[in-house]
């Protein structure tokens, strides 16, 4: 076995070893989490549904014959967001609309992690849709941060950083359509990985905003997040968006950060931000330049702009995508009687989603609507192409940007949710990434009054490799290892 070390403190990378070397199994990884789970998400609420005995299946089944097949992910434990299908397994987008539905596929990258070996945990909470930056959406409850139970865990994948920071997850994978793994990774103290627009299928993520969906890990190590990654990209013929990575995902191992330049988002470190997490993020930056990296200042002049084009942008995605929840197809159909099929499109869309993302689909249906289309969806548009610009104008200058992940820490549940424009803003550092389709990670920066602050760095398109490099260097030169107080009790 693994001698004296706790297994929930393992990183994905050193279980892979112990499970290799035959010192540890991956049934008893898996009996861990398992039990981690059973004693403490009645509090945090990180799983919708956990699958505890098909999970012990695949991990006794891998001990006894999947090792000699050389699965490369040798039975490591995996929470899965539960806003991508899984065939067998109730996935709901926290929804009352998909509160029963069964998909008959699964979606591709988790396909290709099963493939690779993973064991399912289960599915984790999430804002419903993946509308939310607080997993207070759902319509099954809200999740709590580990770090504090009356916080929230960020979101939209709140559930799945929640898990990875409780020790009810190995490592989970999450999607971000304007930060919901960056925002919440930060939030809860681990690593979140954002990959390039389009290096990760999309098959079988339930749609929010489709140009801007992304798949990606939440991890507690960045070597972990490569780990995961290099068996998620690849193109894929069921997603047309999908590409082929131009380079194969190797993990990084380097720590020093000699040589790489290094750009402060002049835009995305003022006035918002708050202080607590300013001074947390300049002592990162502080211990970067110091490990070598050459720090300098960056613009991005239209990142002001970037919130309210996005929520113009998204919301008329999803007012398209969501139309198809009509109560004819699939998923919930309102009862009674209905005088005609337009009341029953009424009462079934009423009745199955939730008032956040009742208020998306009436904004993106409006700027959609005729007349306003110009002046608000093909504006929006534009800004876009603007904020493209600018990444790619401060790349000549630099190889990487970075700023705080989000502007303040966990807030207290219930905090915000009576104003939607304040929820709105605590994705103002993740967003602008999401409208040019650039990779974006977040890691641990340190404690501002004892909860996590995030550092994100961001590259250009198809740069993960260099990305998580200087990741890994800066994770080293940082040096955070706190643990959640859930974490920390098992130790005892």
């Amino acid at each position: 076995m693994a001698g004296d070390e706790n297994l929930l403190r393992l990183s994905a990378t050193r279980a892979l070893n112990l499970i290799g070397s035959g010192e540890l199994t991956a049934a008893a990884l898996t009996g861990a989490y398992l039990s981690q789970i059973e004693q403490n998400d009645s509090d945090v609420s990180a799983y919708l549904r956990v699958i505890s005995e098909e999970a012990q299946l695949r991990a006794d089944a891998f001990d006894e014959a999947a090792r000699q097949d050389g699965a490369p992910l040798a039975g490591l434990p995996t929470a899965v967001k539960d806003v991508l299908v899984t065939q067998g397994v109730i996935t709901t987008c926290a929804s009352r609309m998909l509160e029963n539905y069964n998909p008959i596929y699964t979606a591709t990258s988790v396909r290709k992690l099963e493939q690779a070996g993973i064991v399912m945990l289960g599915k984790t909470n999430m804002d419903e849709f993946a509308m939310g930056s607080s997993t207070e959406n759902s319509a099954f409850g809200p999740t709590r941060n580990p770090w504090d139970l009356e916080r929230v865990p960020g979101g939209s994948s709140g559930g799945s950083a929640a898990a990875v920071a409780a020790g009810e997850a190995l490592w989970a994978i999450g999607s971000d359509t304007g930060g919901s793994i960056r925002q919440p990774a930060a939030l809860c103290g681990v690593v979140g990985l954002k990959p390039t627009y389009g290096s990760v299928s999309r098959y079988g993520l339930v749609a929010f905003a489709s140009s801007f969906d992304q798949v990606g890990p939440i991890t507690k190590t960045v070597a972990d997040a490569a780990l995961m990654l290099k068996y998620l990209v690849g193109k894929d013929p069921l997603d047309t968006t999908s590409v082929k990575h131009p380079e194969e995902i190797v993990i990084p191992r380097k720590e020093d950060l000699r040589g790489v330049r290094i750009g402060i988002v002049r835009e995305l470190v003022g006035e918002g931000i708050d202080a607590g997490v300013m001074s947390v993020f300049n002592e990162a930056v502080g211990k970067m330049e110091a490990a070598g990296a050459a720090v300098s200042e960056a613009s991005l002049p239209h990142a002001g702009y970037a919130l309210p084009a996005y929520y113009i942008l998204a919301p008329a995605e999803a007012s398209a995508n969501l139309a198809r929840f009509d109560g004819v197809r699939y998923g919930l159909r309102a009862g009674g009687d209905h005088a005609d099929i337009t009341r029953m499109y009424e009462l079934t869309r009423s009745q199955g989603f939730g008032d956040e993302v009742k208020r998306r689909i009436m904004l993106g249906t409006y700027a959609l609507s005729s007349g306003y289309y110009e002046a608000y969806y093909g504006q929006a548009q534009k800004v876009r192409t603007l904020v493209v610009r600018d990444f790619d104008a401060a790349f000549t200058g630099v190889d990487l940007l970075v700023s705080p992940t989000a502007p303040t820490t966990a807030f207290k549940l219930g905090e915000k949710t009576g104003d939607p424009l304040t929820m709105y803003k605590s994705d103002v550092c993740t967003i602008p990434v999401n409208l040019a389709g650039l990779p974006g990670i977040s890691i641990p920066a340190g404690l501002a009054d004892g909860l996590p602050v995030g550092l994100q760095l961001i590259g250009p398109a198809f740069s993960e490799n260099m990305l998580l490099q200087v990741a890994h260097g800066a994770e080293a030169a940082i040096g955070f290892d706190a643990v959640s107080p859930l974490i920390e009790q098992a130790d005892r």
